[in-house]
């Protein structure tokens, strides 16, 4: 049965002829000239408001405005980031792993936990750990915001780890679960030795997105009095009245580390899938005249 699908056309959908071609690419000019013109009003409307002068930028020249207020609070906000990570990782792995249980209790109460902090805001969380650890003054009030930060972003991004764990685990072909049986592992044994490396390796993209996120979403402390780098740069700008330049600043900050963190996964995905032996190609030839020595001689010298 000869096959009449045109060339072009995929499985999803078909090649977009010449008028669609040419359609396609007056409505991307036309929605690149919107952005264009949109890009053109802001710059325009913040340079008439002295928002791109000299003096504006100027105190970004000094090391005391990145030792008083930039550095520290970006600090802040990778130190929340990091230890939150570290928990969620931990709580998403447990989660994880309990919501693929043998035993009904164990996969009811972590499903409710998953479901539960999945659909709280993570400000939401960060509030009310923030209320319910003042009113019974479990921290000290000096780390009473960075506790309640953490706590918040943990619980959120575990559960949505725990998420991640479970799809990557389901994703790897039952094969490898039968052999681990086969071989007579246990099922910790086998999540722990055969299953969860397998499912971290190829989830480790979603994975750094979601550190990405916790990262971003850190800066939400800000509503809790938590001197995070957003916090920080607004109380410079207030002391230099350059609001507009010190956002712009710490976006840049932001999105440089959010990139390496990007380019960080690419680059350790690439590493785990292909490691780092190498199995150079066999030649044919040598492998025939391997072969013939162990041919026999028939009495032959």
């Amino acid at each position: 049965m000869s096959d009449n699908k045109p060339a072009g056309a995929t499985v999803l959908y078909d090649a977009p002829g010449p008028k669609a071609q040419a359609r396609n690419r007056i409505i991307t000019v036309a929605f690149l000239a919107v952005i264009a013109a949109i890009a053109i009003w802001v710059i325009a409307t913040l340079a008439g408001n002295d928002q791109f002068a000299g003096e504006k930028w100027e105190p970004f020249t000094y090391w005391s405005t990145w030792k008083g207020y930039i550095l520290p609070g970006l600090w802040r906000t990778v130190a929340a980031a990091i230890v939150s990570i570290i928990l969620a990782l931990i709580l998403g792995s447990v989660l994880g792993i309990g919501r693929l249980s043998d035993h009904t209790w164990v996969r009811a109460v972590s499903g409710t936990l998953i479901e539960v902090f999945r659909a709280i805001p993570v400000l939401i969380l960060m509030v009310f750990c923030w209320f319910l650890l003042a009113k019974y003054g479990v921290v000290p009030s000096s780390q009473l915001a960075f506790t309640a930060v953490v706590i918040g972003l943990t619980l959120y991004n575990g559960s949505v780890i725990a998420e991640i764990i479970r799809s990557g685990i389901n994703s790897l072909p039952n094969g490898q679960t039968e052999a681990s049986k086969a071989l007579g592992l246990r099922k910790g044994q086998m999540m722990r030795i055969i299953l969860l490396p397998q499912a971290v390796t190829a989830m480790l993209p979603a994975l750094v997105s979601q550190m990405v996120i916790a990262l971003k979403d850190s800066a939400l402390g800000y509503i809790i009095g938590y001197s995070e780098v957003i916090r920080s740069g607004l109380l410079s700008s207030a002391r230099y009245g350059n609001y507009i330049p010190a956002l712009i600043v710490i976006a840049i900050i932001m999105i440089l580390i959010n990139f390496g963190l990007s380019s960080l996964a690419t680059y350790l995905e690439k590493r785990l899938r292909t490691g780092r032996r190498k199995v150079a190609a066999v030649d044919p030839d040598e492998v025939d005249i391997a072969a013939s020595e162990n041919l026999p001689t028939f009495g032959t010298k």
